[in-house]
């Protein structure tokens, strides 16, 4: 309806979205014209008629750089690093270029954009190939481009943030820019341009901070530098002159990186140069002999376990180098005097820097030992002799050394005496004559008296070595055996009988009994150190019987003790387990072969004290716990022994050793029914691994499956040891084990029917036909086996059919047993129940006393026979009653007394007598 006022048309609001649209699109569209024009700047450079126009082309260039100033975008970054090596191949012609090459740098510092999500996977080709390119802008002879690409390159690690961003463009996540960083050629670039620095050592410093940067951020990065052998090309320009003196620094630091990131082996390759050992070298003796500052020593420390690692590679040309002699001087210094003079150059403030580099030295020598030339240098250079006098108690120590010891502290003391311990360890065995000839059994003697002597000594346990040490001599005592233990595995009879001339043997037992009697709990090196005792007590007596002799009683009450222990703390983690084996190897070397020691060791129950680890050991024991029995058996005493044994279950020897056989043959998978019946007669003993090989064929100089059988399970043994026992006669055995007595015996049988199959088999594999009469032959072999195989499951059966009929016997005793009671009860309730009828009923007693009367008639005496016997009375009285458990008349127990009585026909002259006696007791009954 008109009003008549005026009406005007509303202008309608523009909604905010869509003015965001509207520069969004704006935004784009800008974006795809510098897209456009990064086109036509490629072209403004490249082509000839416009490339040397160099205002042009640096205006174009700096409004280029302008509208990039938030960051570049990943779809462009392809074309902007070729305008960049564009620019960077002008820049010798024109250094005009080189303000631009920095800028572009510089934005480069800030996160790419993208304008999609999936950009950041789409473009990860382009960002890799454009990080690789950087890397090569380090051709540009240019300091000021080198340095930014230095500080663009070690930015990417700082984050920087971005700047103010327009709608339409995010940047790319924080991780992203990195990661690609790992899989582009620039780490690798980057160390190939340490080449061309070898002038410009600011720079190169730079550029070694950022190598050391990426080595140490990333394991693809260490190996694309090692891809170009980048430990070779770092340690060869290390020892470049540098006014700083941090070059050497951050290149041992790469190198650290690069061994611990990288491939190890790979490193030490690359290292394994001569050039390489000798730059090393160089270093080394700088820093060794320039100044003793904290950071100097260890940097001298990180180069001594660069060349280290080196010394593994036993291609390394250490001793060519004269490295190693140089190396192995220092190793004995200060403890022996030498004429070269680079130890009386070298300052040595016996700082805790130089510990470690004296225990670098020490443990570079038992790394080196691997080469027989090094060993040479040991010889020359008296290293077993420094070795010896650095292991010294001090009580025992020249005066020279204890002087130089004052200059260690204790705890100092007390690692470099473990080191040398451990270090001897390795290089005693292989340097038996030095060790001769400077007395080494000497030495350990001595240590080993110091170690359990009276003294107060109070060790610290801080290194390595003094593991479990800490407060006592414990950890000298455990590595002095260990030093023994080596040398002793040698078997060198000249070392080891100058060893038990100067009694170890005696001493050895009386330090193990010592230590047993201390109220100490056995921890992991308490027991070590026991079973390694008991080792070398074995190694010194296995082969000489003198020896044996000396081990003696003393010897024996050892064992026994610590066969007694058994075997409950086997799977304890301490170490017991090597101690039960030590010991059961110890009956084996020390005690069989010489009779008065096996006897008492019989005496002292030790055959007993073996079967009862047999029985209750676990299977990994079997083998040599039954191999000592059977060398035991050869002793005849023994097999008394043997067969009167009974575990606490009353199970016999024989039981005991047939037990295991069937678990044995259980675990082999050797094929048996319920019963331990043989199933198969072709195979009566094969198990399930001889199955496996049964179609391949040995070479000559292999042992087939049925020959390592036997030396693989433990059913020989027990063979062998029923061999001794016999078959027969065996005690406390049931029909299962005897069925398992019969395979037992028939074993030698069997096994070499197996091995003939096996010949038989192998010939058929390899197509070889035998003569006629070897043919024939194998067959009757191998048809005698299974006819043995036969018979022994004809006498099974038979076993197993009488414990059948004895069952059934036992069966019926059992039941007539149970049935006895119940019949009694019967005959008891019967009686009972005549009892009360005959009592109740006056009838029914008249009938009894009737039948009774009947019964008796025939035996009273005939008056025909014409004598008169006199009557004779009795009277009777009640002595006592007593009740009993059964009922009625029969529970009531009367005790009389009977009195004979003259009657009047009696001739008077005969005096009356009158017996009394007691009837026995009797219960009164019908």
């Amino acid at each position: 309806m008109d009003s008549g006022k005026p009406v005007h048309r509303r202008k309608p609001d523009t909604p905010v979205t869509g003015l965001r649209t509207a520069l969004k699109s704006q935004n784009i569209r800008e974006v795809s014209v510098k897209g456009l024009e990064l086109s036509k700047v490629i072209r403004l450079l490249e082509d000839p008629l416009t490339a040397g126009l160099k205002e042009r082309n640096l205006f174009v260039l700096k409004k280029l750089l302008k509208r990039n100033q938030i960051g570049f975008l990943l779809k462009e970054l392809t074309a902007i690093a070729k305008i960049l090596n564009i620019c960077a191949d002008k820049v010798k012609d024109y250094p005009e270029y080189v303000s631009f090459l920095c800028e572009a740098l510089t934005i480069c510092r800030l996160p790419f954009l993208k304008e999609k999500t999936s950009d950041e996977l789409n473009y990860a080709p382009d960002v890799m190939e454009f990080l690789s390119h950087i890397g090569c802008l380090m051709r540009v002879p240019h300091d000021d481009v080198r340095q930014h690409i230095v500080e663009c390159v070690t930015s990417f690690y700082s984050g920087v943030a971005p700047k103010q961003l327009i709608d339409g463009v995010q940047p790319t996540s924080p991780g992203y820019r990195l990661q690609l960083l790992e899989r582009s050629e620039l780490a690798q670039t980057l160390l190939l341009s340490t080449a061309i620095l070898e002038n410009q050592p600011a720079i190169k410093l730079q550029l070694l901070q950022a190598l050391q940067l990426l080595s140490s951020s990333s394991d693809m990065n260490c190996a694309s530098m090692l891809h170009a052998r980048g430990a070779e090309t770092i340690c060869l320009h290390m020892n470049e002159p540098d006014p700083s003196g941090q070059v050497l620094f951050r290149s041992s630091e790469i190198l650290w990186n690069l061994l611990e990131r990288g491939s190890k082996e790979e490193v030490m390759a690359q290292l394994s140069t001569m050039e390489c050992v000798l730059s090393l070298k160089e270093a080394f003796f700088h820093q060794l002999l320039t100044d003793s500052q904290h950071s100097v020593v260890q940097l001298r420390n990180d180069l001594l376990v660069i060349t280290t690692f080196i010394a593994q590679n036993l291609n390394a040309p250490l001793i060519e180098s004269l490295f190693a002699r140089q190396l192995v001087v220092l190793s004995t210094f200060p403890e022996l005097k030498s004429c070269s003079p680079l130890v009386h150059n070298v300052k040595f403030t016996y700082s805790n820097e130089d510990l470690k580099m004296k225990k670098l030295l020490l443990n570079l020598l038992v790394i080196m030992s691997r080469d027989m030339a090094a060993l040479q240098l040991y010889k020359e250079e008296r290293v077993m002799m420094g070795l010896l006098e650095i292991m010294k108690p001090l009580t025992t120590a020249s005066p020279k050394c204890r002087s130089r010891s004052h200059d260690w502290s204790d705890v100092q003391w007390e690692e470099l005496q473990l080191q040398a311990l451990a270090t001897l360890a390795t290089i005693a065995p292989l340097m038996l004559d030095e060790y001769m000839s400077y007395q080494g059994n000497t030495y350990l003697l001595l240590l080993l008296d110091w170690c359990v002597g009276p003294d107060s000594y109070f060790a610290q346990g801080h290194s390595f070595h003094a593991t479990g040490g800490r407060g006592s001599k414990k950890a000298h005592l455990r590595h002095s055996i260990r030093v023994l233990r080596s040398v002793m595995s040698e078997g060198e009879e000249s070392v080891n009988r100058d060893f038990c001339d100067q009694g170890a043997i005696n001493q050895l037992l009386r330090l193990l009994m010592q230590m047993e009697s201390s109220p100490d709990e056995d921890d992991i090196v308490t027991l070590e150190i026991k079973s390694d005792i008991q080792l070398i007590l074995s190694m010194l007596c296995e082969t000489d019987m003198h020896r044996k002799e000396l081990f003696g009683s003393k010897g024996v009450e050892m064992v026994v003790h610590f066969l007694r222990k058994g075997s409950d703390n086997f799977y304890s983690g301490l170490g017991h387990n090597k101690l039960i084996l030590s010991t059961v190897d110890c009956v084996w070397s020390c005690i069989v072969g010489c009779s008065t020691t096996e006897d008492y060791f019989l005496a002292k129950d030790g055959a007993f004290l073996l079967l009862d680890l047999l029985g209750t050991s676990p299977r990994c024991v079997h083998g040599v716990v039954l191999a000592t029995l059977l060398e035991l058996c050869d002793n005849l005493n023994a097999l008394s022994h043997i067969l009167s044994w009974k575990d606490s279950s009353g199970q016999t020897a024989p039981r005991l050793l047939l037990r295991l056989w069937r678990e044995e043959e259980e675990e082999l998978g050797v094929n048996r029914n319920p019963d331990g019946e043989i199933t198969d007669p072709q195979g009566p003993i094969l198990n399930h691994f001889q199955l496996d090989d049964f179609q391949v064929s040995f070479p000559a100089n292999v042992p087939t499956a049925a020959v390592l059988e036997i030396s693989e399970n433990v059913r020989s043994k027990i063979y062998s040891i029923f061999c001794k026992l016999g078959f027969h006669e065996l005690p406390g055995l049931p029909a299962k084990d005897y069925v398992t007595l019969s395979i037992v015996r028939r074993y030698l049988d069997f096994k070499v029917g197996e091995v003939w199959d096996e010949i038989s088999r192998e010939l058929s594999l390899e197509g070889v036909r035998p003569i006629s009469p070897d043919e024939e032959a194998l067959k009757v072999i191998c048809k005698i086996s299974e006819d043995t195989a036969r018979s022994v499951m004809v006498e099974q059966r038979s076993i197993l059919k009488q414990q059948q009929l004895e069952d059934a016997k036992e069966e019926e005793l059992m039941y007539k047993q149970i049935k006895s009671p119940l019949k009694q009860g019967e005959v008891a309730a019967k009686s009972w129940n005549d009892y009360v009828s005959r009592t109740s009923n006056y009838k029914i007693l008249k009938e009894v006393k009737a039948q009774r009367e009947k019964i008796s008639e025939p035996s009273k005496p005939n008056q025909e026979d014409g004598v008169i016997r006199p009557a004779e009375q009795f009277i009777g009285s009640i002595i006592a009653v007593e009740s009993t458990d059964h009922p009625g008349p029969a529970g009531v127990k009367v005790t009389l007394a009977k009195i004979s009585m003259k009657t009047t026909g009696q001739d008077k002259g005969e005096p009356t007598t009158q017996n009394s006696e007691h009837f026995s007791a009797v219960s009164v009954r019908d």
